[in-house]
């Protein structure tokens, strides 16, 4: 049961001056400063959108690239869920929310009530606690009563409540009506509560909605992404734009007072951008795809593959921290509640699931933070133990070398079944400490085996009507990843997006033993090809099953004979292009007696 918090701000501001006053003078020297802790989380921000991540060259965050640049950018930083309710609940209490029932969005709350946060716990410590932003764990007047006596709760243009004013004054809790964007709101929330907390240690959670739908940036942000995009794409650049408005404006704030060296900040995003497969450019700002992109990891918001999971994550402190860090090793949200509790020299809780990552960061500790990460969210469990990682959905079960690739493309399951049998034990056991105990909460939803099979396994979508994808209709077939597929001026032009090698895949098919392939393309410039398969009975492209070949920078048409020297059966096929693409005119199937199993002509269109 939590212990009631009986100490307004006041209250305490004039206990600890009495101590103060009673003191002698060498006590105070002795005891060290206790630093500052900011947390900004992010919501809906997949991996690539950061200009630190150096994925995408539309983004514009240099506030939160210099934080980055002056401190630590983790390269695998975690969430405990693809969804924001248990990532958060995860984050503020510094356990894995599946050990007190806070499985997914919609489930009761009961467990998380009685869990302490990080702000109750550094309240122990004498420390000023405060929130903004987005809440989304109970009601915004209850928010008080988890730790945080400082809030500021709005995520929306409309009312939100707060129980202090923008000038940094009390008021009574109750409605606000600033009339202001949420975001920058929110910033002015947080630089508010610095200087009005500037002479005590304290926390702050700054939890932006953005880019979450529905997309809302203002006209002065969207006018800082001019020319041809997807509109949804140009909201969600502009929303982010704001977020990193309003980190540089927090970090002159703390400049200002002289804070900085004083103060930790985590900058983590709550779970991978929502897709829906193919990134809908809908009108309005409502839901379905955010704008936001998750390259180059596979996977979207609900999937336990890393495009769900692995997200921005920056740990900065000026004269602590390294500049520059690049912090390959997996960390955890987790691991703000260890950190925080022992930067506010409190007891280790073993209940916490986290690490203190200081040690880790400064090069003091030379080995890897976790040993294991576990992951459970409803009918998807996964663990990662170094570069290995096993994740089970469904009828399904994967294994992914995350050190080679991180992209997910790659099961090997039947390489490695021992690895495969002692992660999914190791998955087990764990599995059993949660609440309710099991690898499942609910048998796998529809829509999320048809994200397995799409996402892991290679099955073409279908369609959505008004998608990139619509274009692919009349590519016969042939589905684009990591890029685009027309069919114009008679070829079919693959284009590159994002600065990942593209290719085309198609399935389907029925590709006997030693068969090959005939491409006949134009390519805008050289590069090595491949060819891979995957045979019927196979759930992945096996790392072994490809066919190598170079494409050379030649307005001319080049032929390329390809053998498949498959051991059964090839029903699928990935033709994966140099980093420009290429202008394709044919592919042809034929047999070992050089009949013809199946062509496109695409020059005949």
């Amino acid at each position: 049961m939590k212990p009631i918090h009986f100490f307004t701000h006041h209250f305490r501001s004039v206990a600890t001056l009495v101590c103060l006053v009673a003191l002698p003078a060498v006590s105070l020297a002795a005891e060290p400063a206790k630093p500052n802790v900011i947390v900004i989380f992010t919501d809906d921000h997949g991996f690539a959108d950061l200009g630190a991540q150096d994925v995408r060259d539309d983004i514009r965050t240099p506030h939160i690239d210099a934080l980055a640049n002056g401190g630590a950018r983790m390269t695998s930083g975690y969430v405990t869920a693809p969804q924001c309710v248990p990532s958060r609940a995860g984050l503020l209490t510094g356990c894995y929310q599946n050990r007190f029932g806070v499985e997914s969005n919609g489930e009761p709350l009961t467990g998380f009530d009685s869990q302490q946060t990080i702000a109750e716990r550094l309240k122990q410590a004498g420390y000023a606690t405060g929130m903004t932003g987005k809440w989304h764990l109970g009601p915004g007047e209850r928010i008080v009563d988890h730790g945080f006596d400082d809030v500021y709760y709005k995520h929306a243009n409309r009312p939100g409540w707060a129980n202090f004013t923008l000038d940094g004054a009390d008021r009574e809790g109750g409605a606000e009506d600033s009339r202001q964007y949420h975001l920058d709101v929110n910033t002015a929330a947080a630089c508010a509560f610095i200087r009005r907390h500037r002479q005590e240690p304290f926390f702050f959670y700054c939890a932006y909605r953005a880019p979450h739908v529905p997309l809302d940036a203002p006209q002065k942000y969207l006018d800082r992404f001019p020319g041809p995009m997807p509109q949804r794409r140009r909201q969600a650049l502009a929303m982010i734009s704001a977020v990193d408005d309003g980190v540089g404006k927090i970090v002159a704030t703390l400049r200002e007072l002289n804070l900085e060296e004083r103060t930790l900040i985590f900058l983590i995003g709550d779970n991978g951008a929502p897709l829906k497969i193919h990134k809908v450019d809908a009108p309005g700002g409502g839901p379905g795809w955010d704008g936001s992109l998750n390259e180059p990891l596979n996977g979207e918001k609900g999937m336990l593959t890393e495009g769900g999971i692995r997200v921005p994550f920056v740990a900065h402190w000026k004269g602590k921290i390294p500049p520059g860090l690049k912090f390959d090793s997996p960390v955890s949200s987790l691991d703000v509640a260890a950190t925080a509790v022992e930067l506010a020299q409190l007891p280790r809780d073993e209940q916490l699931d986290g690490v203190n990552l200081l040690p880790y960061l400064r090069g003091e500790r030379k080995d890897a933070p976790h040993e294991t990460l576990y992951w459970r969210w409803i009918a998807q469990s996964a663990v990662r133990e170094g570069k290995w990682k096993y994740l089970w959905g469904g009828d399904s079960e994967y294994l992914f070398d995350l050190d080679a690739d991180r992209e997910e493309q790659h099961n090997l399951l039947r390489q490695h079944p021992d690895v495969a049998r002692r992660l999914a034990a190791k998955l087990s056991a764990w599995s059993r400490e949660l609440e309710p105990p099991g690898l499942a909460t609910k048998p796998m939803a529809d829509t999320w085996t048809r994200y397995f099979a799409h996402y892991l396994d290679g099955v073409p979508a279908i369609p959505a009507k008004g998608t990139e994808e619509k274009e692919n209709d009349g590519a016969q077939g042939w589905i684009a990843r990591n890029g685009t597929a027309t069919i114009g001026s008679g070829v079919l032009r693959v284009q590159a997006t994002g600065g990942k090698r593209p290719f085309i895949a198609a399935s389907g098919l029925k590709i006997p033993r030693n068969s090959q392939a005939i491409i006949r393309l134009r390519s805008r410039g050289p590069g090595a090809a491949s060819l891979a398969w995957r045979e019927d009975g196979q759930r992945d492209f096996p790392a072994g099953q490809t066919a190598s070949f170079d494409i050379k920078a030649t307005e001319s048409v080049q032929e390329h004979r390809v053998a498949i020297p498959a051991r059964g059966v090839a029903i699928h096929l990935r033709l994966v292009l140099p980093g420009r693409g290429a202008d394709i005119l044919s592919i042809e199937l034929r047999n070992q007696q050089d009949e013809n199993l199946r062509s496109w002509h695409f020059d005949k269109q």
